[in-house]
């Protein structure tokens, strides 16, 4: 139990149990793993532990459906997570420049923007989105990505907007935070800020990530999207709010 020395009983608990229901709404909706993880993981970890813990996480996760997403996804996914992939090494190296302190109350706010992303209801676009918000969206995904494991939060609304068949959103959404966490993890190798007690600590977390992955994508599909937005909305804005008040 060396991996886990420096950790509290309780933090070991509550990283577990975030990441069950993380991967729960994972599985539900497509999105939600980093966005709900971060805020709690980073009280307990250092944010740079935080971050590479779920990239790790999240990729063996993508690792899982890479059949899936290639069979759904939407063109503009490989425009996304080509992009993305070029700016997550900037964003990990601003996330380990910044102050710890600083750096959770960010990644607090950005769990925040996120929520008002989900919850706020949005107009389907008739039309794709112009070349210029795909390739926005990418940039500041992969930004994110270092940063705060938030890809979701730019790349979410790009996809719940578009009058899309809720599958290729999600399969799409899928892909490109594969994507976004394989960038992580191959960031956070070269600049040597990942340890193997991470990544160990990973590979402990990663049966409840399936777990819950697994008991979510049962239910994707036999609720509306009120339901699940709300869910998911309430649950983020927890987490947020959490992360904001015990700074």
């Amino acid at each position: 139990m060396e991996i886990l020395a420096g950790f509290s009983t309780t933090q070991i608990a509550a990283a577990a149990g975030a990441t069950l229901l993380a991967a729960f709404v994972r599985g539900l909706t497509g999105f939600g793993f980093g966005i709900l993880l971060v805020p709690i993981l980073a009280l307990a970890l250092s944010p740079v532990e935080a971050v590479l813990l779920i990239n790790i996480m999240a990729f063996l996760l993508a690792l899982s459906e890479v059949r899936f997403v290639l069979r759904e996804a939407a063109r503009s996914a490989y425009v996304i997570a080509g992009l993305l992939a070029l700016t997550t090494l900037p964003g990990l190296l601003l996330l380990d420049a910044t102050p710890q302190p600083l750096a959770r109350l960010l990644i607090a706010i950005c769990a925040l923007g996120a929520f008002a992303a989900v919850i706020i209801p949005k107009r389907k676009q008739p039309r794709p989105p112009a070349p210029l918000v795909t390739g926005l969206t990418g940039l500041s995904a992969g930004v994110l990505t270092g940063f705060a494991a938030m890809p979701g939060a730019p790349v979410i609304p790009y996809y719940v907007r578009q009058d899309l068949p809720r599958l290729t959103a999600k399969a799409s959404m899928i892909g490109i935070f594969g994507v976004a966490a394989l960038a992580g993890v191959a960031s956070g190798t070269v600049t040597g800020l990942l340890e193997w007690r991470t990544l160990l600590f990973g590979l402990m977390l990663f049966p409840l990530v399936l777990l819950g992955n697994w008991v979510g994508s049962l239910a994707f599909g036999r609720i509306s999207d009120p339901v699940w937005r709300a869910f998911v909305g309430i649950v983020l804005g927890a987490a947020a709010v959490a992360a904001l008040l015990k700074l």
